[in-house]
């Protein structure tokens, strides 16, 4: 398997030289040696499999978001808006609120304490073999959270609904972070980065070559499974289309209430069904070694992480462009899905339709981003770049809005260009945001940063529906628009940081400084513990 600490070759006994594989100017020369060592060492029992990776990208189909995180809304927006009636009020959390108020704080809710989950989760899942458990759990959680929805269907079962989107919300994005998390692992044991290790050590390829290899072959399985994803639901919502004519959503609102729940329980039932493979062939890979008791070695990894982050100056910036970009896109899909679901007055039929359009313009959007990348030899961060002017053109989009009814959300067919514009622009975002943190995070660490980049997304999340919840609030005209002059600012403001702050080049020599340091104080901790 790819070694857990990079640039430390696996010791065959105890005489060798413990400096052997250590980084010298990191280009990955020993120190004692002009022979070149990989930064990845491999285990044949551990080898990424073809087999294995469409197990990965399968699971990715079923955990496609139309459960918890297309429907559940949508469910939960529609028995607010008939429990509200006319009056377009409920009481919640202590004061009086819109639907929109309402539907943001919630998020604002979910987010903050997903925070707490990955914080006590993620500190542990880099240590042992027993990673993928926490994904099964986690998605038995979600599957029952997504079957709970038959029976909560009526406008007087509302606040059990918020419970169901608050818990369902963070069940969904604790599943895919730590599926997303599985990704650099399962590059770095491709024969293909096998290969080039060799070739590193042979001398026929520069260590930049290498890195190369492994920021393309990590882009590939990133955008693939997204690709692959975006193929597989498309069809299941061709098999939904069928299913609610069968329920016969347009007959009455009960029946389209009813359709929402059926809706969101057979979806979860595909993700079960398309999960179990991952479950079964995905390899028990070791994780680091602790080197002491596994709770003290969690919390001593993430003190570590927290206390050290400052030596890793690029994944900080990206860390700080990361919260603020993630903050306005994931504010900006929340508005827009409220103004989308009171255009179409909550009709699950052209809800569907909506959606199939979208996630076929996403494959289409996926596929041509990782094609140009490809084609090019263009960066991840030169694509990334281009994601977020596609973010602030949509927030600019909104922002119009504000000023006419002419445009801005305010009209069906806007929805429909939406939903396009979306796909093609603004949802490489959810592939390319996440190779960036694998970018940016340090061989053998990948469950820990991307539970703590979790945390940091969640947390903006938790803050940017706030903001957003408040501009509505302190509206007079109650203008659901209005959080697009904050939307706009703050997507222009975190792509000009990234642009000009993120390198990285200096990132990978960051990383592994870090790591050295990190061997040194974890050998001196174990030999002050021998001591005593």
């Amino acid at each position: 398997m790819a070694a857990n600490d990079p640039g430390l070759a696996p010791l065959a006994a105890d005489g060798e030289d413990a400096k052997k594989g250590g980084l010298e100017e990191h280009q990955g020369i020993s120190e004692e040696s002009e022979r070149p060592v990989a930064p990845d060492q491999f285990d044949e029992r551990y080898e990424t499999t073809k087999w294995e990776i469409w197990a990965y990208y399968s699971y990715y189909i079923g955990n496609n978001g139309l459960t918890l995180f297309n429907f559940a809304p949508t469910a939960f927006q529609n028995l607010l808006s008939q429990a509200a009636g006319d009056s377009g009020f409920l009481y919640f959390a202590g004061l009086n609120r819109t639907i929109n108020s309402i539907v943001l704080l919630s998020n604002g809710i979910s987010f903050a304490l997903q925070c707490v989950v990955f914080l006590i989760i993620g500190s542990f899942a880099d240590f042992g073999s027993w990673r993928p458990n926490i994904l099964i759990a986690l998605s038995f959680v979600a599957w029952g959270i997504g079957f709970g929805w038959l029976g909560v269907h009526t406008e007087d079962k509302w606040r059990v609904a918020v419970g169901l989107y608050i818990v369902g919300l963070i069940a969904y994005q604790t599943t895919l972070t730590f599926w997303t998390a599985a990704f650099p692992g399962l590059a770095r044991n491709t024969v293909v980065l096998r290969r080039k290790a060799q070739e590193l050590e042979d001398q026929t390829i520069s260590r930049e070559d290498y890195d190369y290899a492994d920021s393309m072959k990590r882009s590939e399985l990133s955008n693939m499974a997204f690709y692959i994803q975006s193929l597989g639901e498309v069809v299941i919502l061709a098999t939904i289309v069928g299913v609610m004519f069968g329920v016969n959503v347009n007959a009455s609102t009960a029946n389209n209430n009813w359709g929402l729940s059926v809706l969101i329980a057979y979806a979860s039932g595909v993700w079960i069904l398309l999960a179990v493979p991952w479950f079964i062939m995905e390899k028990r890979r070791p994780g680091q070694d602790p080197g002491m008791n596994i709770i003290l070695a969690g919390f001593w990894q993430l003190h570590r992480a927290l206390t050290q982050i400052w030596q890793l100056k690029q994944s900080l910036f990206y860390l700080i462009g990361y919260f603020l970009l993630g903050d306005s896109l994931n504010t900006t899909v929340t508005v827009i899905a409220t103004l989308q679901n009171t255009i179409i007055e909550y009709n699950t039929l052209e809800l569907t339709y909506l959606l199939i359009v979208g996630i076929a313009a996403q494959a289409a959007g996926i596929y041509f981003f990782w094609w140009i990348q490809r084609r090019y030899r263009l960066s991840t961060k030169v694509m990334f770049n281009a994601v977020a002017v596609g973010i602030i053109l949509l927030d600019g989009w909104g922002m119009i809005g504000i000023w006419t009814q002419r445009f801005g959300f305010h009209h069906v067919w806007e929805v429909w260009v939406y939903q396009t514009f979306y796909g093609l622009f603004v949802c490489p975002w959810y592939s390319y945001s996440q190779i960036m943190i694998s970018e940016v995070t340090p061989r053998g660490k990948e469950f820990l940063f991307f539970s703590l980049f979790s945390i940091i997304g969640k947390t903006s999340s938790f803050i940017g529906p706030l903001v957003s919840s408040a501009i509505i609030d302190a509206t007079s005209s109650g203008n659901n628009s209005t959080p697009f002059y904050f939307l706009f600012s703050l997507s222009l403001a975190s792509f000009l940081f990234l642009l000009f702050f993120v390198d990285l080049k200096k990132s990978r020599i960051e990383q592994a400084e870090f790591l050295e340091r990190e061997q040194i104080a974890k050998d001196k901790l174990k030999g002050s513990q021998e001591t005593i």
